[in-house]
């Protein structure tokens, strides 16, 4: 493997294949039983392990800030300076004057050429995008949720800056819109990437190659995630029909030296072909995926067309409301994404229809023979003391050990698999054992609340296959889009203050998003007088939402750069200001001094107005 500066890289491959030992050799975590890693010097690493939290009695802005803990110190430096520069006695000495503010103006420049002005906006920026608004700065880490320190935990490594950054599953645990935030922030990134992640979607926005661990050996793919599925693809087919033809030329030769070896007309030519086959350099049989899960979902009846009907819903815990004005009509056959920020109750509805949470306020109707099976995130359902075996075959006495065993199988645990005590299993293992009770309850209506995490890619594919093929009715919260594409036929966004249907998958919900925000621009550019009227072609109307939307764009931009420059100007100014008020002759002339404090206040006054100018319109472009 090898990771270029600003490389954007993919691993993949089945759990347990060894992408994590892999990942730890890297880090120098685990030793190395054969071969070298080679670093350049000084090399930096930030390394994400999967569902790794935060762990701090800090706030959130006091760990943020801590990042640019040098940055402070020399700003706390630069205060100091200023202040021996307005000691009489370096007054009454020119010379000690002089060298004192020489040094006052290296540690100014320093701090300017390290975004001294600008680190605090920065923070602000990345914050907002994994929605920690200002009025949470000051909540204490540990007092947070694990999902809220996981994310923080990112932030901060975001906002380092490391040489290389290793994210093991870094779209676990964040919704849709922060998932897109991040998109757009690490593609950006100064660094190099090495990304483990079963997110199709979001690896195709990122890498742009691919390392594939497979059967003890890592392949290197050029291109994005699709592109290295079609070309592993090509390349096991290229494999296979070369493998194929020489075990043809093979059999045949053998099959001449069997029937010619003894005869003495021949023998000599069978001699020749045995030298041949031994000399031969065999092609190995190409290596074919390992053993998939295959399972599928069957209800034992069918439900009424009407599956459920929700009406004017509000959620929440204790009579705290999360959201209101919730409505949902889902008809039998349907396969119904619920989707929306993190906080905004998704896992709360889904639990709230199947009661077991109260609801606050609202109606809500289960249809005709309707029967739900619900598949929990957090696993909960699961006995953690019981063996595999006996969490299966407690619920289902009547059933054999065989039966049982063999449905075991089909979910991929098989012999000495089905003794392991559950609470020793890994989470994608605990998501394998709760659908194969899900699978085996026969329910025409599934609830399924993030089915995909923990399980590798081939295990979402089989379980995107299964629910592709399920007889019956699906509402599920997922922040796998490319799950959603492949499952969902309507999608619902769940804001705090309702609910609004989307029919499609995933890719036409965020056409018409788009679309919403173009018609938005679009009444923008009309207030401005920016838009040409009647425009009657498609291309000519995206072509001005795009023209319209770059045209803001670098509005902002030459905002941002000239409010960069009065901020360079007036710091600048302030330099003189303070040099000028430590100056001897004006040390000892009130009136003066007292004008250039004046002045300096009302330059710390447009310093502060410039700087939240420059922050406001940061956020814009972000």
């Amino acid at each position: 493997m090898s990771i270029p500066e600003n490389g954007k890289v993919g691993l993949v491959g089945r759990n347990g294949a060894g992408k994590s030992t892999l990942v730890k050799m890297i880090l120098g975590k685990e030793s190395i039983d054969e071969g070298n890693i080679t670093t350049k010097n000084g090399l930096t690493i930030g390394y994400l392990a999967q569902n790794t939290g935060l762990k701090s009695k800090r706030t959130i802005i006091e760990e943020m800030e801590s990042v640019f803990k040098e940055l402070r110190e020399l700003e706390k430096k630069i205060h100091e300076y200023e202040q021996k520069m307005a000691d009489s006695k370096v007054i009454d000495s020119p010379e000690k004057l002089a060298e004192i503010s020489k040094v006052y103006d290296k540690l100014q420049a320093t701090f300017l050429a390290k975004n001294g002005f600008g680190y605090e906006a920065e923070i602000r920026s990345v914050l907002a995008g994994f929605g920690f608004k200002k009025d949470s700065y000051n909540k204490k880490i540990n007092e947070l949720s694990g999902g809220q320190q996981t994310q923080l935990a990112m932030a901060k490594l975001l906002l380092e800056k490391r040489d290389l950054l290793i994210l093991d599953e870094p779209t676990n645990h964040i919704d849709v819109k922060t998932i897109s935030w991040l998109e757009n922030y690490i593609k950006g990134y100064p660094g190099a990437l090495l990304i483990i992640s079963h997110d199709r979607y979001f690896m195709d926005k990122i890498v742009n190659e691919v390392y594939d661990l497979n059967h003890g050996h890592l392949d290197a793919y050029k291109g994005d995630y699709s592109s290295f599925v079609k070309q592993k693809q090509e390349n096991y087919q290229i494999q296979l029909k070369n493998f194929e033809k020489q075990q043809k030329k093979i059999h045949k030769m053998e099959d001449f030296v069997k029937k010619n070896i003894v005869r003495a007309s021949t023998t000599k030519r069978a001699q020749a072909r045995r030298k041949q086959l031994e000399k031969m350099d065999r092609i190995d049989a190409p290596e074919n995926e390992e053993k998939a899960a295959k399972f599928s979902f069957s209800p034992y009846k069918q439900s009424g067309n009407v599956v459920l009907k929700v009406n004017d819903l509000t959620i929440g815990y204790n009579n705290q409301k999360i959201s209101n004005n919730i409505n949902l009509d889902i008809k039998k056959h349907q396969a119904v994404a619920l989707i929306g920020p993190n906080g905004v109750g998704k896992s709360t509805l889904l639990k709230t229809i199947i009661k077991q949470i109260p609801k606050i306020t609202g109606k809500i109707n289960i249809g005709t023979g309707v029967q739900i099976g619900y598949y929990d995130q957090h696993q909960e359902k699961l006995h953690y003391k019981k063996t595999i075996l006996d969490e299966i075959w407690d619920e289902y006495p009547t059933q054999t050990e065989q039966h049982i065993r063999s449905i075991l199988g089909s979910f991929l645990f098989s012999g000495n698999d089905v003794d392991k005590v559950v609470s020793t299993l890994s989470g994608g293992e605990k998501a394998r054992l709760l659908l194969t009770k899900l699978a085996m309850h026969h329910d025409n209506f599934l609830i399924l609340d993030e089915p995909t995490n923990h399980l590798d890619i081939d295990s979402r594919e089989v379980l995107e296959n299964a629910l592709n093929l399920f007889d019956g009715t699906i509402l599920f919260v997922s922040h796998d889009r490319y799950f959603i594409n492949k499952i969902a036929t309507s999608i619902i966004e769940l804001t705090n203050s309702g609910s609004e249907e989307y029919l499609g998958n995933y890719d036409y919900y965020f056409e018409k998003k788009e679309e919403q925000l173009a018609i938005k621009q679009r009444e923008e550019a009309k207030e401005d007088n920016n838009e040409e009227n009647n425009v009657q072609s498609d291309n000519q109307k995206q072509f001005i939402i795009n023209k319209n939307q770059q045209k803001k764009e670098r509005k902002i931009k030459r905002i941002i750069e000239k409010v960069e420059t009065d901020l360079d100007n007036l710091n600048q100014n302030k330099i003189e200001l303070e040099q000028s008020m430590v100056k001897p002759e004006n040390l000892q002339n009130i009136d003066k001094l007292n004008d250039l404090q004046t002045k300096l206040d009302g330059i710390n006054k447009q310093i502060t107005e410039k700087e939240n100018k420059w922050e406001e319109y940061s956020l814009k472009i972000e």
